[in-house]
């Protein structure tokens, strides 16, 4: 069953410099307004969800609380605020009393995806300075690799995972652990329940995502999406897994098949040749891939998703 909504909607736009985006966020928490933000996920058509002012300032609040924010202290906004994740920033620094700064400036706390960490400690000698200097630094938007969260820390970087959605208000689990008031139930994917959703429909009171997972000595482990498996000829494949194995240049994508079902497809821009490709398939996965694609580029989602949709236009 869908909340009902309140009358008075808040949503940003681009235009706005970072204090008229305060400015209009204050007063839509003030009067109880909805926020409204447009998301598509890594699959299917844009949508617009709807989260409640106390949804939000949910989110923040309980966010602050797990840094050991203070007032007074400072987030960097690394983040567009057309996304939850930047919205987030924003709300927290509302609520500490001060205005978020960008990477050129030092700050206490920021919040960024896996990619922002990857650049960070490849090269991107300005982002690493400012990531060192942060008590916490949120990851989330996407699934981060042990390996990468081994080297952040070697370096400095106090990285604190994060798992959740727009309709969850973003984050919702930190480093496997559900905030104060938040339930997780494991069906065949898994549900969230709490103050931070947003005005969707819900199963007995939970929203029930499109991700698989479990609880394993009281956290959530994420396996993955449920829409990222493909069943090819009997076998289910997961889509991230195969683009895992492969490596960061590659896609994973599948596509109807007479013969097979589902079929599994490869787009890249690096140089492994078909013949390799294929073998890493049937050795890890016993399928082999039914197209191979040389792209220039693999379209990401602003959150740095690969967009499967964007990509199979561009092969079309």
């Amino acid at each position: 069953m869908e909340n009902s909504a309140k009358s008075g909607v808040f949503k940003y736009e681009h235009a706005w410099s970072i204090t008229q985006t305060l400015e209009k966020l204050v007063e839509a928490l003030r009067k109880g307004w909805d926020i409204s933000i447009s998301t598509s996920g890594s699959t299917g058509a844009p949508k617009e969800i709807f989260l409640p002012a106390s949804a939000m300032i949910f989110s923040a609040r309980n966010a602050n609380e797990f840094v050991g924010a203070k007032p007074g202290d400072r987030w960097s906004l690394l983040l567009s605020p057309e996304h939850t994740a930047g919205l987030n920033v924003l709300i927290r620094s509302i609520e500490l009393g001060t205005t978020p700064v960008s990477q050129n400036e030092s700050a206490n706390f920021t919040a960024i995806v896996p990619t922002q960490l990857f650049r960070a400690l490849n090269g991107d000698a300005q982002l690493l300075e400012h990531l060192q200097g942060c008590k916490a630094v949120l990851v989330g938007g996407a699934h981060a690799e042990e390996s990468l969260l081994k080297q952040a820390s070697a370096v400095g970087i106090n990285c604190v995972t994060t798992y959740g959605m727009t309709e969850t208000s973003g984050g919702c689990i930190y480093n496997g652990v559900p905030l104060p008031g938040v339930e997780i139930r494991i069906g065949e994917t898994i549900e969230l329940k709490g103050p931070m959703l947003a005005r969707v429909e819900l199963k007995d009171g939970f929203f029930v995502t499109s991700d698989l997972g479990k609880i394993e000595n009281g956290k959530l482990i994420v396996l993955g999406r449920a829409d990222d498996v493909i069943n090819s000829g009997g076998k289910k494949v997961s889509l991230s897994k195969v683009e895992k194995a492969l490596g960061e240049s590659f896609a994973a994508f599948g596509s109807e098949n007479s013969e097979w079902g589902s079929a599994l497809n490869i787009a890249t821009t690096g140089q492994m040749s078909d013949a390799e490709i294929q073998l890493v398939l049937s050795v890890k996965f016993g399928v082999k891939a039914l197209n191979i694609f040389r792209v220039a580029e693999i379209p990401k989602t602003a959150l740095e998703k690969i967009d499967r949709q964007a990509l199979g236009k561009l092969i079309s």
